[in-house]
């Protein structure tokens, strides 16, 4: 799943109130980190996953795979945080801003270029 920046932003302005409902250990990433994990993005969409210091992994790789894992996009990383986010399969809370148009149109509203000569 890819974000666009401005769905980034979005997220991660949600995201910034939030406290960590998932905490990465010494063990690392298990089966059941992975189970908690999808667990809570199903119920929150957007969390807040933590590792701390014993962790023998980075939070680029930590991340990465956990977003894999969990079919999730990463919002942000920040230190040893990071916010995943996946919509909610029937019933999505957080409506997203839409992103760029397709196929480099201008968009509808948006400034259109110029077209005459000077």
């Amino acid at each position: 799943m890819e974000l666009t920046g401005k769905q980034r932003r979005f997220l991660r302005a949600q995201g910034h109130g939030l406290k960590p409902l998932v905490w990465i250990g010494k063990q690392g990433i298990s089966a059941n980190l992975v189970a908690q994990l999808d667990e809570c993005l199903t119920v929150h969409e957007l969390v807040k996953v933590k590792l701390l210091e014993s962790c023998p992994l980075s939070v680029g790789d930590c991340a990465a795979a956990m977003a894999d894992t969990a079919q999730a996009a990463v919002a942000q990383t920040l230190g040893r945080t990071f916010l995943l986010y996946r919509p909610h399969p029937e019933h999505p809370v957080l409506q997203l801003p839409a992103g760029k148009p397709s196929g480099g149109e201008p968009a509808e509203d948006g400034p259109q270029p110029a077209t005459g000569v000077r």
